[in-house]
């Protein structure tokens, strides 16, 4: 029993300021979780859309493309520019198009991003990897069932988990490391979206046969969560917010440049509900 009732009351204050501080941010931003559920719900349904497309036995585009590499390529182009269609959204603009709960690991490891903002952001992109391997399964029906499309599923390639782990940890490395150079240059900021599209089109192209291209715990949770495609789920837990701590750390240590702002697109009249400073960045 604590004898001290000052102490006690000091508990109960700091108790309620935290609670407060919780129930406070779920009500002031809750617009920012729910926008990025449907960017990631949107982003799986994209990724559903064109694996079908590209993949799918049945589809007369993969009869006209033989050539896997090809394939991979168009699907990295099309995975590209969703990104970038997303990022500029509405919502994308507004909630900072995290959809990656190890992006938003590594921005609130940057103090960018409060507490309570990044556990519910994360929670949103979870929902949303689920959610949107649920629309895509009421749009495509069977096919997005099938072996050769499974819901767009990220597993390990042929060489096996360790370089399945080693590629997701580097992949999320340079992205992030890309993404915290470009948006804290004045005179690059404004073409971050572009340069995390290219990236990400590269590696669908080239690094998918080692990986399946993920950087996304939530993406490949919401690929998974229907089939039950488990296969070295861990990997796609792990490497991506490790290589993006990784990154963080790197970038911090370099001294490379002041972190601004947690958001993808900034040049845009939205709200922006992180520890913002990208108005320094402008002047």
């Amino acid at each position: 029993m604590n004898s001290n009732p000052a102490a006690t009351k000091q508990q109960v204050v700091a108790e309620s300021t935290a609670l407060n501080t919780w129930t406070d941010a779920l009500r002031r931003h809750w617009p920012e979780y729910l926008m990025e559920a449907a960017e990631l719900g949107a982003f799986m349904i994209s990724a559903c859309f064109f694996t079908v497309l590209l993949e799918h036995p049945g589809s007369p585009v993969r009869g006209m493309l033989p050539d896997a590499f090809l394939r991979r390529a168009l699907m990295g182009l099309a995975m590209g520019v969703t990104l970038i269609a997303i990022i500029h959204s509405g919502w994308g603009r507004q909630s900072g198009a995290h959809m990656n709960p190890a992006v938003t690991l590594a921005f609130w490891r940057l103090k960018k991003i409060a507490t309570p903002d990044a556990v519910f952001y994360s929670v949103a992109q979870f929902a949303g990897g689920i959610g949107g391997a649920l629309g895509a399964m009421l749009i495509l029906r069977d096919k997005v069932m099938d072996p050769a499309v499974r819901y767009a599923a990220t597993v390990p390639g042929t060489r096996g988990i360790e370089v399945a782990f080693a590629a997701e940890l580097l992949i999320s490395f340079i992205l992030l490391m890309t993404v915290l150079t470009v948006s804290n240059r004045k005179s690059l900021a404004r073409y971050t979206p572009i340069f995390a599209a290219l990236l990400v089109a590269l590696y669908i192209t080239f690094e998918a046969p080692f990986s399946g291209m993920s950087m996304n715990p939530a993406r490949t949770l919401g690929s998974a969560f229907f089939p039950r495609v488990w296969t070295a789920l861990w990997i796609y837990f792990t490497a991506p917010p490790l290589g993006m701590l990784l990154a963080t750390e790197v970038f911090r240590r370099l001294q490379i440049a002041q972190v601004h702002c947690a958001k993808y697109h900034h040049t845009n009249a939205k709200r922006c509900i992180f520890h913002c400073a990208f108005h320094e960045l402008m002047k």
